[in-house]
């Protein structure tokens, strides 16, 4: 649904490929509408090339005929309120709050994936508050003012879901335009521009064996990262009794500094399964 009149467009902004993408065609023109701003959820977890693409990103949207003020808001380090056990007043039992959806193997050799949190409370509720100060949404207002632009292309279609909130609509300019993932290199490379990295977590559980391959020989920093992660979470969960077996990050439920991985895996990205769109775009 498109809202009439002149609504306030803002950018869900991932930093991947798909919504740098998007952002570098509103700046150039190449959009129907305009954007009016750009937002940035920093969980301050994302791999250093992340941030120095963000970083050319914002200055190259700066030069364009269209630009837009790129904002970068945080809810704070994703890694350390995922790894904090906390207890319960009502209870007196230990819990995460800001899980990752890792993988459980069970003392019985049972597997099982732990609850997700990470998206809602440090992607989608960071970028939601920040467009509601942009859009000047007043306080319990039911009238959608304002589009929220997400950069989800037409091969994951799939991932598409309406708003929550009454004042805004999403909006899927690159699947109107019938683009896949292929179109928008295909389109950075026509216009001159590098190719944008993946945008998620470091020690994200739903990469590919492709792209934990490529954190260990490009961003072995990162990738280290995610191997002290992976400890860190385990000794998290021994505390919780509840969760009945131990947390890792790969699929094949190993130590991922053991993982052998495979380059020509054909498992499917679980970014599929992030159906907000918020991450891996």
């Amino acid at each position: 649904m498109r809202l009439l009149g002149s609504p306030t467009r803002i950018l869900s902004l991932g930093a991947g490929v798909q919504s740098s993408t998007l952002a570098l065609m509103a700046a150039n023109g190449d959009t129907e509408h305009r954007l009016d701003a750009a937002i940035f959820a920093d969980t301050q977890a994302e791999p250093a090339d992340v941030y120095r693409w963000l970083d050319w990103l914002e200055s190259e949207i700066a030069k364009c005929a269209y630009p837009f003020p790129v904002l970068r808001v945080t809810k704070g380090s994703l890694t350390e309120a995922s790894l904090r056990v906390r207890t319960s007043k009502q209870t007196g039992l230990n819990y995460l709050k800001h899980s990752i959806p890792a993988y459980m193997k069970r003392a019985n050799g049972a597997g099982g994936i732990m609850g997700r949190a990470c998206t809602l409370d440090y992607k989608i509720i960071p970028v939601q508050q920040a467009a509601k100060k942009i859009a000047k949404v007043k306080r319990g207002q039911k009238t959608a003012t304002a589009e929220i632009w997400i950069g989800i292309s037409r091969d994951e279609a799939h991932r598409m879901k309406p708003s929550r909130e009454p004042w805004a609509v999403h909006v899927w300019p690159l699947i109107d335009a019938g683009m896949n993932r292929k179109d928008c290199l295909a389109w950075m490379e026509s216009r001159g521009y590098p190719k944008p990295p993946r945008s998620s977590c470091a020690y994200c559980p739903y990469h590919s064996d492709k792209e934990w391959l490529r954190l260990k020989s490009d961003e072995p920093e990162a990738f280290a990262a995610a191997v002290a992660y992976e400890t860190r979470l385990q000794a998290s969960v021994s505390q919780i009794c509840r969760l009945d077996g131990v947390p890792y990050l790969h699929s094949s439920r190993v130590p991922l500094a053991s993982v052998d991985f495979n380059p020509a895996s054909t498992e499917p990205s679980l970014f599929g399964n992030e159906c907000e769109g918020m991450c891996g775009v």
